[in-house]
């Protein structure tokens, strides 16, 4: 998932700004116009072109630094008043952003250093919420989106009176996690999406407003500014999405198909399938279908081979810790034995950031400042709403990291502690560039590093951090622990691509406010081959349901994150000298794979993505053959179990919507940049490995 939450794009957001520029080195001619600021305070008169983008470097460090502590105290204490403060923060520094934007105009076809060209065309994509040049639109938007994220921390789901009736997020997911009850399975997802449909209203709003801004930067619509940020021509963006999807299609296909005959013989053939072929949406185990790990009890290929309970463990684990907290307690009484039971949690959380903490440094990585250890939210707090969704922060551009996490001792948030620890070292790597180049080389990369470090998670790495007893080698665990990664890294696939895919539509008019959900619903079915049971009607929002839409999170740099991350891993394992099978490759303690990855990350957005992509694995293109190449074992032993039965599905057969679809979004778009960094995205553990349920992304 795995979500930097400020509405303008901080420092590491920068990342997707990437657009090729050109420019000479030369001294610019000067600007002899004064102007002020929104503060008031002057633009020195002849300022040149360099000096104005130095000028940048300091007041954007100035502005991201107050809009991401607002940002952070109202996504770790959500109420009116700070939901207030965060959105104040944010309208502040959008009409900053106006500013600079204008003043850059000013220099557009003079001569300035190659840096400053390309520091100055970065600045018109540095939100993914363009805002309107009038300020009381720019306030307008930044309450709309204080209270759509807001709405979406607070959501909760009541059966009857009093807080002991009602349930959050990560409840109901649990449900989808833990039951095999159809119906209780059915009553958590409809009940989680109906808490976004009063949002609804407030989005449609927030989309106009967006698209307004986006079109006073000469934009046509805000994504076709979103897919501006990567180094490429907008328009070319869509069918590269879209190549890249059908190198993976296949592999997806045969996984689709072996799991809807998994559900078949847990639920029946008349339960198992929605009409079309498509799987029903609330038995994948997911809230949003994006990770099927939790469906390892169903999927496991060979039950008895090896299964490595990575749950189990940590919950070993954090029962001693509990044990320990609750024998030195000095009271008595509910409340002595709740502090005692947190206790023990913070311990567990704690211990596993500092196993995924050792995994970096042991690549040769500095380690985390002692600020990351004192400032991070790693349980749920118990006296206030927070935003679960585990995110990473750098708040000032210079070292003050953290993460905001409700951590719970299973596998799928072992592998995020990882995945978010990657935007964390990404970030403290690139604190050295200015501001404008603190970001990943696009979006996708921001997402990819930690990812990459899950796959080299195999079974000799978790047995030497002592989470897991040795493992036999066989064919059997080997196919247990593809499926076990395919579940979660091969099922999102498709999810990461629909969700902009949406958005795109929305922003381009091609989708009306009362076909959002229709919609969606086509999308679903025609790229994930899921449906609901029953039609979901244009009443309802149910991609509001989604951390990110609300969150406005631009969603592409997941897919991209998945693509990247197989050819991250491989470069590294190249790098380590590492020969044999490619998912059986851990680059744990190997420095010169490190020195790959450190060189990486220390670029931040200061050249074209293709140029970083190159220098890591020797191509400026993106490619899915090495996930292909990754689970090719496990491709071909699904096509043996689906021989003879009809794989695939028909999308306009299922339960989609009551009301007339969509026209399918306009191809071709990419993402902007966010704030602090989201979990959308991590998996489970193991190039060997055949563990429980875990998630990637998160909410």
């Amino acid at each position: 998932m795995k979500l930097r939450p400020t509405l303008l794009v901080s420092a590491m957001s920068v990342a997707i700004l990437t657009i090729g520029l050109a420019g000479c080195e030369r001294t610019a001619t000067k600007n002899t116009s004064a102007v002020t600021t929104p503060s008031g305070a002057a633009i020195p008169e002849g300022e040149t072109a360099d000096q104005f983008v130095a000028r940048l470097d300091k007041e954007m460090r100035e502005t991201y630094l107050e809009a991401n502590k607002a940002q952070w105290m109202a996504a770790t204490h959500i109420t009116p008043d700070t939901e207030f403060l965060a959105a104040k923060a944010n309208e502040r520094g959008l009409l900053q952003l106006n500013s600079w934007i204008e003043q850059a105009k000013k220099f557009e076809g003079q001569q300035m250093k190659p840096e400053s060209a390309r520091a100055l065309k970065l600045l018109k994509l540095m939100t993914s919420m363009p805002a309107p040049k009038d300020p009381l639109k720019v306030s307008e938007l930044t309450k709309i989106a204080a209270k759509l994220e807001g709405a979406y921390g607070a959501g909760k789901v009541c059966e009857g009176e009093g807080e002991a009736n009602c349930k959050q997020l990560g409840d109901l997911e649990d449900v989808l996690r833990n039951s095999r009850d159809y119906n209780e399975q059915l009553n958590a997802m409809n009940g989680w999406y109906g808490t976004a449909v009063n949002s609804k209203k407030d989005y449609v709003r927030f989309a106009e407003l967006v698209n307004e801004g986006a079109k006073e930067m000469g934009y046509a619509d805000a994504g076709e500014m979103w897919r501006s940020g990567y180094d490429m021509p907008a328009n070319e963006v869509g069918p590269e999405v879209d190549r890249l999807w059908g190198q993976l299609k296949p592999m997806y296909e045969q996984l689709h198909c072996y799991m809807g005959g998994k559900l078949d013989e847990k639920y029946g053939a008349d339960k198992g399938h929605v009409a079309g072929g498509m799987l029903p949406a609330h038995l994948m185990g997911n809230m949003w279908q994006q990770d099927w790990g939790n469906l390892w009890d169903l999927a496991a290929p060979y039950p008895n081979a090896s299964p490595l309970d990575v749950t189990g463990a940590l919950k070993a684990i954090d029962d001693k810790n509990i044990a320990e907290a609750q024998s030195k307690m000095t009271g008595s009484g509910p409340d002595a034995l709740d502090d005692a039971f947190r206790a023990g949690q913070l311990v567990t959380a704690k211990e596993t950031f500092r196993r995924a903490e050792d995994f970096y440094t042991s690549l040769g990585l500095a380690k985390l400042p002692d600020s990351f250890w004192e400032n991070t939210q790693f349980i749920k707090p118990r006296d206030r709403d927070v935003v679960c969704h585990a995110s990473a922060w750098d708040l000032d551009m210079q070292g003050d990291v953290r993460v905001k996490m409700c951590t719970k001792p299973n596998e799928e948030d072992f592998t995020t502690v990882y995945h978010e620890l990657g935007h964390i070292f990404y970030d403290l790597a690139y604190n050295p560039q200015p501001a404008y180049f603190q970001g990943g080389a696009n979006d996708g990369f921001h997402e990819a590093i930690g990812d990459t470090m899950v796959l080299a998670m195999t079974p000799k790495y978790l047995n030497s951090i002592g989470l897991v007893g040795a493992q036999s080698e066989s064919k059997e665990s080997m196919i247990n622990s593809q499926m076990r990664m395919a579940l979660a890294k091969v099922a999102f696939v498709p999810f990461g691509l629909m969700i902009d895919k949406w958005r795109w539509g929305v922003f381009d008019g091609s989708i009306k406010p009362d076909q959002y959900n229709s919609a969606w619903w086509k999308l679903k079915a025609e790229y994930q081959g899921v449906a609901p049971i029953a039609p979901r009607g244009d009443e309802f929002f149910d991609a509001g349901a989604k951390y990110h839409v609300p969150g406005n999170t631009p969603y592409l740099r997941y897919f991209m994150a998945h693509v990247l991350q197989f050819q991250f891993y491989k470069a590294m394992c190249d790098a380590s000298g590492y020969k044999g099978p490619l998912n059986e490759c851990s680059f744990y303690g190997n420095k010169a794979a490190g020195e790959k990855l450190k060189t990486m990350l220390s670029r931040g957005a200061s050249q074209p993505w293709q140029a970083t992509l190159k220098e890591m694995t020797g191509s400026d293109k993106m490619s899915a053959e090495p996930m292909v190449e990754y689970f090719a074992p496990l491709t071909s032993w699904l096509k043996e179990q689906n021989a003879g039965r009809q794989c695939g599905w028909n999308a306009a057969g299922g339960a989609v919507a009551s009301a007339s679809p969509a026209a399918s979004p306009a191809a071709g778009a990419a993402p902007a940049a966010p704030a602090p960094a989201s979990s959308d995205a991590p998996s489970a553990p193991g190039g060997n490995a055949a563990p429980s349920p875990a998630e990637p992304p998160k909410n």
